[in-house]
């Protein structure tokens, strides 16, 4: 049956059933008591409705039976009898794994019994990841596959929609590597799949009215994790890259997700199996994204590792594992930055670590970053030097210039790691990065980039070389170099923190150099509770500008005015060559408006006596 137009209608009837029946499923689950009671380690804040997972699974079962078995070779006859016979009927028994959990609260070591029957059911009907030569291995690591995808996608259902949207957005571009694979029964499968969570999500979307349960996101995490494995069945991909990438990127994000909180769990000491406020979408939450904000930027994330999933497919093998170590290092980057938020109180955090003193060497290694600067700066060395070498030569793989890039990295490495040190790379502090830092990393390519052709020129006599390959490569390496630096910074900006979070709201008097000073202060130390939202400044040419996003406002003006239409708590003086009569008068509208003022002031105290 050839993938047409007419498939998407199946997809639209999916959808519709899934937002037909989940109203239906909503009602009843009130009506017996299956409502999910706000918690401390959980994010929902009012009673909501469970059990969602039954009305995805019933949408996905009925257009299974209607739109896609009928068109297998097999029609209408044994069951289970095809590949994704076995992949329904594995994840409906995961279903009513879930479900019992739902409803009789199971034991973690029941649920993963249940996880692995159905792995091994899967197992037995030929579905397996050919990753080795050897069956026995392929078939212990589709079982931990299975088992991890499952258990990943269950702790992704923390915010509303995300599990059931990175879910869709998954299933989609499964559905795209089956058509591109000429397989579109999978794909129609897959598509319907996705139809009905996307149907789901139109209650399940902030702010939800019902949760899918257990039962809803293992039938989700086991039906996509085993209908990857029909993508893969039979080594039908041309190259090992796409059997090994493309599974694991279309569900990069739970992956990341789960490892992300298993490893910071582990470092603070609190059990990886219990709930809590500490997921990526939680961080940026605490960052002063909305919840929306946070989801879709998550969704985000899951349709660009979704694309660099197709790209694999059909790119050569050495771009293949540039995109996907660019990718790889934006997230490590992003999962660094999130992992300094601070999501539990001071008191939570000390007693986690006091009760597992085995993990505190891991604690205080958390602050020390050089090991992971290294090598992060390793893979940037070959990352610019690849790239160097694809925009002046395009394809690599089996030409004479990736034999040079090969046999001349191992040197570059040395050299440019050698030179890096020297030059005091490794002294700066990320989050204040600045121009200072920039100069230091301008000369550290430079002198590396310099050396690095001394020694081609020494062990290969230049042969074959182009001299412009070092220029792109010292070019790349500064961008590379200072962007990664400079990625906290970015994050900052490109995640700012709210100014409606916690904290009194503060309006900062004096948009000089002090008032920028103090706003860096505000938003670095989260201790002080100060959200900042503008400036006030009395030289007409600095009103109506931008300083780090926000608006500076004339001090000359209607102060009260500007106070109420703001909604400060406080008023900080920035600046110390205010006069007395001026500093007077802005008290005194200020106590009129119930406002708090201070100032700030840098003193230096002699302690030699």
């Amino acid at each position: 049956m050839p993938f047409s137009s007419l498939n998407l209608l199946a997809v639209a009837a999916s959808a519709g059933l899934a937002v037909a029946l989940t109203p239906i499923v909503r009602v009843l689950a009130r009506r017996f008591g299956m409502v999910a009671k706000p918690k401390t380690d959980r994010w929902h804040k009012a009673p909501t409705a469970m059990m969602g997972g039954v009305a995805i699974w019933l949408s996905v079962i009925i257009s299974y039976f209607i739109f896609v078995r009928p068109h297998t070779v097999q029609g209408w006859g044994h069951f289970p009898s095809s590949y994704l016979d076995a992949v329904i009927l594995a994840s409906t028994f995961l279903f009513l794994v879930g479900l019992a959990d739902d409803l009789l609260h199971s034991k973690p070591y029941q649920k993963l019994i249940g996880q692995i029957m159905g792995s091994a059911f899967v197992i037995y009907y030929g579905l397996s990841l050919p990753w080795t030569s050897s069956r026995p291995i392929n078939m212990v690591i589709t079982i931990f596959w299975l088992i991890g995808i499952t258990n990943a996608v269950n702790l992704l259902d923390n915010m509303d929609g995300l599990a059931a949207g990175i879910a869709a957005i998954a299933s989609a571009f499964l559905a795209l590597s089956f058509i591109s694979a000429n397989q579109p029964l999978e794909a129609l499968m897959l598509l319907t799949f996705a139809g009905a969570l996307i149907g789901f999500l139109v209650f399940n979307s902030n702010p939800a009215t019902i949760f899918m349960g257990d039962s809803g996101s293992m039938f989700i995490g086991f039906f996509l994790a085993s209908a990857a494995l029909v993508n893969v069945a039979g080594g039908r991909s041309r190259s090992l890259l796409p059997v090994l990438a493309v599974p694991i990127l279309v569900l990069f994000i739970p992956i990341f997700d789960t490892t992300f909180v298993t490893i910071l769990r582990k470092i603070s000491g609190r059990a990886v199996s219990h709930g809590g406020r500490d997921h990526t979408s939680h961080r940026l939450v605490a960052l002063g994204m909305s919840e929306r904000h946070a989801v879709w930027m998550l969704y985000g994330f899951a349709a660009l590792s979704g694309l660099l999933a197709l790209l694999v497919q059909r790119v050569n093998l050495d771009v293949s594992l540039a995109a996907i170590a660019g990718f790889t290092i934006l997230l490590t980057l992003l999962g660094v930055y999130l992992a300094g938020v601070k999501v539990y109180d001071d008191t939570d955090e000390a007693i986690a670590q006091r009760d597992n003193s085995p993990y505190a060497f891991l604690v205080d290694l958390s602050y020390k970053r050089r090991i992971f600067e290294v090598l992060l700066d390793v893979v940037l060395i070959l990352l610019a030097y690849w790239c160097a070498y694809a925009v002046k030569f395009g394809a690599l793989s089996g030409s004479n210039a990736w034999n040079l890039f090969l046999r001349t990295l191992p040197v570059l490495v040395f050299v440019k790691m050698a030179s890096f040190l020297v030059m005091g790379v490794y002294r700066g502090i990320w989050r204040y990065t600045g121009l200072d830092d920039l100069i230091v990393f301008v000369k550290a390519v430079i002198i590396s980039s310099v050396l690095s052709v001394l020694a081609v020129l020494f062990a290969f006599r230049f042969e074959g070389f182009s001299r412009s390959i070092f220029i792109i490569d010292a070019l790349l390496m500064f961008i590379f170099l200072a962007g990664s630096r400079m990625a906290f910074r970015l994050f900052r900006q490109v995640l700012p923190v709210s100014h409606s979070a916690q904290g009194r709201r503060v309006l900062i008097y004096g948009a000089g150099d002090g008032g920028e000073l103090l706003l860096r202060e505000l938003l670095n130390n989260r201790a002080l509770k100060y959200s900042p939202v503008g400036f006030l400044d009395d030289d007409p040419a600095k009103q109506g500008k931008l300083i780090h996003g926000l608006k500076v406002y004339n001090g000359n003006g209607d102060l009260a005015a500007v106070c109420r239409k703001t909604d400060v708590d406080e008023l900080l003086i920035s600046s110390t060559m205010m006069s007395e009569e001026r500093l007077e008068k802005i008290k005194e509208i200020c106590r009129n408006q119930n406002i708090a003022v201070k100032r700030m002031r840098i003193t230096i105290e002699d302690l030699s006596d």
